[in-house]
């Protein structure tokens, strides 16, 4: 069985929420505070988070990019996000603070239990994040960028490129592969391992983002109605 931790000020949620998940041999434990979470995470161990975006003490977003930066053992800790603020922007927040999936309340428990279902079962079969064939170097080196796998760095003619962990991620796995078309699911199953059609509109905006930030470089190639490709030739 799962133990999964709830992390939401309402106190009539985790009651209900506990018995419906039981079902699907999902424990449910429950803390009205971002504090006592943090304490319960130092000393147990829970396969994944259900945590309000809206909380005392720090908001869902903070709390997420707190634990992303945290100890080894909470950063790979699923996160599925619940929130009353449905918009796009705190949607885009939340995955690119860590967040591998968002639901906005109110919500449907059956919904919740198929998402945290989609979650763990791809944590638990999802390989070493790690390239296939690795070069040799660490590096990935294109005429006028560099990819420095083992740093995590980004660098262009210009000096060091700051990326966000979400727009590393996405760099690099379109460099991994030049000239291969992901379509915007495709990016979103790869990044953040959902399965549904979500937030489809996120993809645009981070691969705008990181355009900006690779410029004059015209490294980001995109195919209408179809998706995006990595378009700089490799450095002989």
């Amino acid at each position: 069985m799962h133990r999964l931790l709830l992390i939401d000020d309402d106190e009539a949620l985790a009651g209900p929420l506990t018995q419906y998940l039981a079902r699907f041999d999902l424990q449910l434990e429950a803390v009205t505070r971002p504090s006592a979470a943090l304490a319960r995470l130092a000393t147990e161990r829970f396969d994944a988070l259900i945590l309000d975006g809206m909380l005392p003490e720090m908001d869902g977003f903070e709390f997420c990019k707190r634990l992303r930066g945290g100890s080894d053992a909470w950063r790979d800790i699923p996160v599925l996000m619940l929130t009353a603020r449905g918009d796009l922007t705190d949607r885009v927040v939340g995955l690119e603070l860590g967040a591998d999936d968002y639901l906005p309340k109110p919500f449907e428990p059956r919904e919740l239990a198929a998402r945290l279902q989609t979650i763990l079962r791809r944590t638990r079969l999802a390989p070493p994040a790690v390239p296939a064939q690795p070069p040799s170097t660490g590096k990935l080196c294109f005429d006028g960028l560099e990819i420095d796998t083992t740093r995590r760095e980004v660098r262009c003619a210009t000096g060091l490129v700051e990326l966000t962990g979400t727009e590393y991620e996405l760099l690099l796995m379109l460099a991994r592969e030049p000239g291969r078309v992901f379509s915007r699911d495709d990016i979103l199953n790869r990044l953040r391992g959902q399965e549904a059609e979500l937030f489809t509109r996120a993809v645009d905006i981070l691969v705008s983002r990181l355009r900006r930030k690779l410029e004059p470089l015209a490294a980001l190639k995109t195919l209408r109605n179809a998706g995006y490709c990595f378009a700089l030739p490799e450095k002989l």
